[in-house]
């Protein structure tokens, strides 16, 4: 099964990492969710993906300079459409309030460190094990969290097209899924990593070109910021 993952939501349209966004991506036919975690000066998990909040809210700084509370008096829809105004920062609690229980597939992505513990915690008591990867760049927040748990499913996200080194440091946590670029990704590299053992998911699928070529691969599906143009491409 090929899996049409609306990343950030349907961030093309709407205001990444939103409801409004989720919501949307859901509405164009998307099948699984892509979203990034990270800790506030208090500790709650909240889901925005740059480091910084410039450009993206009606303040400046980081996640981590600002609690939750301060956090949701701030507008993070207007930077993307006045129809979004007043739009607020989703945690990762009302996310699985709000999406969990539907039958679709979840791509966590934690973007900074401490965010662990909280996640696998909210994860589990939605009984979401089976429709959740926890995704990073860092290995060494996978590390942490096979430490944690030794059931949950792990994907690591690559910058560098799929190596035989690669797939084994993966394996070598028990990791089950590896996401390289489209851009950089071919067939004998999904190969590989499938005589692995191991399952691929693709990123940085940014345009309609990229969108076909990541259909022709045989992977398990990818991140795209137009859900509504592959689920019509997948449905021809």
């Amino acid at each position: 099964m090929f899996i049409n993952y609306a990343h950030r939501g349907a961030s093309e349209y709407a205001p990444e990492n939103t409801v409004a966004s989720f919501d949307l991506g859901i509405k164009m036919g998307a099948d699984g969710i892509e979203t990034d975690v990270q800790r506030t000066r208090d500790g709650e998990m909240v889901l925005f993906h740059n480091d910084k909040l410039d450009g993206r809210c009606s303040c400046t700084g980081k996640i981590e300079d600002y609690t939750l509370a301060e956090l949701k008096e701030m507008d993070f829809g207007s930077w993307k459409d006045e129809k979004y105004a007043g739009e607020k920062i989703t945690t990762l609690e009302e996310f699985a309030e709000r999406y969990f229980h539907l039958d679709l597939t979840f791509a966590i992505e934690l973007k900074s460190c401490g965010c662990e513990e909280k996640t696998l915690e909210i994860i589990k008591r939605y009984n979401a094990m089976d429709k959740v990867y926890v995704s990073s760049f860092q290995f060494e927040f996978l590390e942490e969290m096979r430490s944690l748990d030794k059931d949950i499913r792990l994907s690591w996200l690559i910058l560098e097209p799929i190596n035989k080194e690669t797939c084994e440091k993966l394996l070598s946590i028990g990791g089950v899924q590896i996401c390289p670029k489209t851009e950089v990704t071919e067939k004998e590299h999904v190969e590989l990593a499938k005589s692995m053992g191991l399952e691929v998911r693709l990123w940085g699928t940014f345009t309609t070109e990229l969108m076909k070529k990541a259909c022709t691969l045989g992977v398990e599906g990818t991140t795209i910021n137009f859900p509504d143009k592959l689920k019509e491409y997948l449905d021809k």
